[in-house]
């Protein structure tokens, strides 16, 4: 099922009155069950694509839907509440707040969704630690964990609004290989439950858990045949 759909994509940046042509003529289908990895050099544009998907940033021409609706015409209000509801996003740097245990960080999305209240907030809570195995570590503050336990902290935090879409920036950057197949374990699972997962990553060795390959090169998207 088509999750994502950008047509005619085009994305520039002005610096110094000088144009730069950062995404040129994206045209891509992005389904559920499968896992999206985007790939190219440094400075290519894929945290740019990826920001665009997650409409923190937008398209100077073109458009980008997104259950079929064209976000492009949606105001940032609306935006935000497509953002709460439908994506997730992991980020390389975990972005935890240091102050709060395991158990509040995974919580704290859910407090600006209506849909839940006080009881249904802890057994959502509850539920998304028992996913990443991080049960026994819930009254832990971010300090007190590993890298890779933290990223499976933001994973679930990313997860509490149950959305369909998961675009993950460089999700094992930080990581050895251990906990990237741990990581990756996960992002398996959330596919074969009906997710549609994007990743950006340089890394050539977490290629091989990916369903389809994207290069990004020069502004243009192209399946990856390599």
């Amino acid at each position: 099922m088509e999750k994502v759909k950008i047509e005619k994509g085009y994305k520039e940046y002005i610096k110094y009155k000088e144009r730069i042509d950062i995404l040129e003529d994206i045209n891509v289908n992005f389904e559920t069950n499968k896992i999206y990895m985007i790939v190219g050099e440094s400075g290519a544009g894929k945290t740019t694509l990826l920001n665009i998907i997650g409409t923190l940033d937008s398209l100077t021409k073109g458009n980008l839907y997104i259950d079929g609706k064209d976000v492009t015409k949606l105001n940032e209000n609306e935006k935000a509440k497509l953002r709460m509801e439908k994506i997730g996003f992991i980020f390389q740097d975990f972005y935890l707040n240091k102050y709060m245990t395991v158990e509040e960080n995974i919580m704290e999305p859910l407090y600006i969704n209506e849909k839940y209240n006080k009881t249904t907030r802890k057994q959502r809570t509850d539920k998304l630690i028992e996913m990443v195995n991080l049960t026994d570590r819930k009254k832990h503050f971010p300090r007190e964990l590993s890298g890779g336990e933290q990223q499976r902290v933001a994973i679930a935090r990313a997860l509490a609004n149950e959305p369909d879409i998961i675009l993950a920036d460089e999700p094992t950057g930080n990581l050895d290989k251990t906990n990237e197949i741990k990581i990756f374990e996960i992002l398996k699972s959330l596919r074969d439950n009906g997710k549609c997962v994007i990743v950006v990553t340089h890394s050539d060795r977490v290629k091989k858990y990916a369903d389809i390959i994207l290069k990004l090169e020069e502004g243009k998207l192209k399946i990856d045949e390599d």
